[in-house]
């Protein structure tokens, strides 16, 4: 493992000459012309151009709300520039792929979706895909989304603590629903409700050790001795795409029924990716290409359609109508199997002697 570390810190050394640049945030918005920097696709989902760059991912010491899965913090870059949906899925976007309604929350189809699990997220994105003849939508990875929630900034929000209720829905204004995507202020990328609203699902399986391991990896910051701000941060990773195994998926951004300190940047949770619940939902991302988005101009032509396609979306269970494109999914019918009876042996009675145990301290921000 040091030997294969090793032999990768020169081109890491390499790749961090090239993307990383003093302010912690580098931009090729002026040296892409090509690559739109918003766009929207054929159902009206808008994207913001994320550039390439590092940035310091995780929880920091001056952050007096730091949990043990958020740190330590250590530098990170995204070596690819690529686009993140300006709002949460909507509903009429959900409806207009899926055909169903599943969302606890009803009334607005501008609503953000909510009510659907890890897997249905990515159902939702292989049907957009395959809707486009692409495969260039996906969810974000965590490293991506914080990234992109952080927009060059370092703090504990991309935005003044003291006027969090401008930028984000929670506990304190929410009212105990979610709201309409857009309402409150962007970060500085343009991104809408990246804190509060609803949780967002991202790619990667949740460790929470995992910033650990990945620093115990990682060759060393390249940037000591510079005067760069990330000079001081812990190691150096490229393009991280969390544990390659678990049990939960990432959820970020916290939601509608949270205090404000799980809408931190850094803050993340785990979650059963089969699991449902009124306060989570997601964002698309976007591969960056030189194809595939209209002007934001057209925006509100594609949005009309998708409208009018999330009207005539069926109850959940069942099938989406024929004038609506989606892939066709084959019916499988299984036979039914009647399990043989079986009768367990008697037990005999163990007699278990009692035990106090030490009470747990259980993190759960929903």
């Amino acid at each position: 493992m040091l030997k294969t570390v090793l032999r990768c810190v020169p081109e890491y050394f390499r790749m961090a000459s090239r993307l990383i640049v003093a302010a912690g945030f580098c931009s090729c918005l002026t040296g892409c012309p090509s690559l739109p920097v918003e766009g929207v696709n054929t159902l009206g989902m808008e994207f913001v151009y994320v550039p390439a760059g590092s940035f310091p991912m995780g929880c920091g010491e001056s952050d007096d709300s730091c949990l043990y899965d958020e740190k330590p913090r250590h530098l990170v870059t995204i070596s690819q520039p690529f686009y993140l949906g300006r709002y949460e899925v909507t509903q009429a976007q959900w409806a207009a792929v899926m055909g169903t309604q599943p969302n606890v929350f009803k009334g607005d189809d501008r609503l953000p979706m909510e009510n659907v699990s890890w897997n249905e997220a990515q159902e939702f994105i292989r049907r957009l895909n395959a809707l486009e003849s692409t495969d260039k939508y996906r969810l974000p990875t965590e490293g991506e989304w914080e990234y992109a929630a952080r927009a060059g900034t370092m703090t504990k929000f991309s935005f003044d603590a003291a006027h969090a209720g401008e930028y984000a829905w929670f506990w304190d204004n929410a009212g105990n629903t979610p709201h309409p995507a857009g309402e409150k202020l962007p970060n500085p990328l343009g991104l809408h409700d990246m804190h509060g609203n609803v949780w967002e699902w991202v790619q990667d399986w949740y460790g929470d050790d995992w910033y650990a391991r990945l620093l115990a990896a990682s060759p060393p910051n390249p940037l000591r001795g510079t005067n760069s701000p990330l000079k001081d941060e812990k190691g150096f990773s490229m393009d991280p795409s969390g544990p390659p195994e678990g049990v939960f998926r990432v959820l970020r951004g916290g939601g509608w029924s949270n205090d404000v300190r799980y809408l931190r940047s850094a803050h993340r949770h785990g979650y059963p990716p089969d699991a449902h619940r009124s306060n989570v939902g997601f964002r698309v991302a976007m591969s960056a290409m030189r194809k595939g988005l209209k002007k934001v101009d057209k925006a509100k032509e594609a949005a009309d359609a998708v409208k009018d396609a999330a009207a005539r979306a069926t109850p959940p269970g069942m099938e989406p109508p024929a004038s609506m494109p989606s892939p066709n999914m084959p019916q499988i019918n299984m036979p039914e199997i009647k399990a043989p009876e079986i009768k367990m042996p008697e037990m005999p009675q163990i007699e278990v002697p009692k035990v106090q145990l030490p009470p747990v301290q259980l993190k759960l921000p929903f």
